[in-house]
C-alpha cells in the first residue's frame, strides 16, 4: 500500500499545468476499489452518494460519520483520494481549520471547502467570511507535513444563485486565500466554463454526470479544465440500476436485469486481498 506522502506526491503531479483529468466519485470501500481496477488515477469522495448509502441526506451528514468513511475509502485503494467536507463542518474559519486537520489524519491527500451555508435564505456565506475559510483552512494545510491539496468551492449555481460574476469573484478570493483548486459546481456552458478559466490562475475543477451537460473529457481539456470530476453521478446510476431491476422483478416478475449484472466471479477477482 503506498503512502500518504506517496499518494499526495502523485496526486499534486496530476494537477500539472496542461494535464486534465477525472476524478471519479466513489461513495464505498468496493466502489473505490473497482474505479481503482478500472484505470483510473485519483478519486474523491462524495458527501450525497455517501448520505444515499446511509439512507440520508446530503445536509444531514456529520463529522462523526464521514471521517471514518475517509478512512475506509483510503484504506481500500492505492489511489490519491480527495474529500468533500462541504463546508467545513461548521460555519467559522477554526471549524474549517479543524476539519482539515481531522480529515488529513484519515489517509485523504486533498478536500473541498465549500461556501453554501444550508440556510435557504441566506444560502451562501458573505464573501468575505468565505475567503477567511479558506484562509483558515490553507493554513492547516500548510502545516502537513505532505502536500494537502485544498479546493475552494463557490456554491452559486447549486444554490440557486446563478451569478457567474460573484462566482468568478468568490474563487479568485479563494485563490488569493490559498485554495489550490477552484471549483463552481454546477457550471454547464462552454462559454462559462472558459470565463472562469481565464479568470483565475489555479487548475479548475469542473463537474459533470448532471443532465443534460454533452461536454466530453477532450472538449474540457481544450477549454482549459484541469480537473473532471462527477459528484454522485456514479452513485445515483448505480441506484438507478438497482431500482430498475426491481422494478422489472416487482412489475414484471422477471429478471432480465441480472444479463447486465457483472459476473460474481468477476467481482471476486476485482476485491480478493493482494
Amino acid at each position: 500500500m503506498k503512502t500518504q506522502l506517496e499518494k499526495s506526491q502523485a496526486f499534486a503531479e496530476l494537477h500539472r499545468h496542461g494535464n486534465c483529468f477525472v476524478i471519479p466519485n466513489p461513495w464505498d470501500a468496493g466502489s473505490a476499489k473497482l474505479l481503482q481496477h478500472l484505470g483510473f488515477q485519483a478519486l474523491a469522495g462524495t458527501s450525497a452518494g455517501f448520505a444515499f448509502s446511509k439512507a440520508k441526506t446530503d445536509p444531514t451528514i456529520t463529522v462523526a460519520e464521514m471521517l471514518p468513511h475517509l478512512a475506509e475509502l483510503a484504506a481500500a485503494t492505492d489511489l490519491p483520494l480527495s474529500a468533500d467536507l462541504q463546508s467545513g463542518f461548521g460555519p467559522s474559519a477554526d471549524d474549517a481549520a479543524r476539519t482539515i486537520i481531522e480529515a488529513a489524519a484519515t489517509g485523504i491527500v486533498g478536500g473541498s471547502i465549500e461556501d453554501a451555508t444550508d440556510d435557504p435564505d441566506h444560502p451562501l456565506f458573505d464573501i468575505g467570511l468565505a475567503a477567511d475559510r479558506i484562509c483558515a483552512a490553507a493554513e492547516a494545510a500548510r502545516s502537513l507535513d505532505f502536500k494537502f491539496v485544498l479546493t475552494g468551492r463557490a456554491e452559486n449555481f447549486r444554490v440557486g444563485r446563478p451569478n457567474l460574476g460573484d462566482t468568478i469573484r468568490r474563487l479568485q478570493a479563494y485563490q488569493e486565500a490559498g485554495a489550490d483548486v477552484l471549483f463552481a459546481p454546477g457550471l454547464r456552458t462552454p462559454e462559462d466554463i472558459a470565463e472562469v478559466v481565464r479568470s483565475v490562475d489555479r487548475p479548475v475543477n469542473i463537474m459533470m454526470g448532471m443532465p443534460g451537460m454533452q461536454l466530453t473529457v477532450p472538449e474540457l481539456a481544450r477549454l482549459g479544465v484541469a480537473r473532471v470530476s462527477l459528484g454522485a453521478s456514479l452513485a445515483r446510476a448505480a441506484y438507478g440500476a438497482l431500482m430498475r431491476g426491481a422494478r422489472e422483478v416487482l412489475g414484471q416478475g422477471t429478471f432480465g436485469y441480472a444479463d447486465e449484472a457483472p459476473p460474481a466471479a468477476e467481482l471476486n477477482r476485482i476485491f480478493a486481498p493482494t
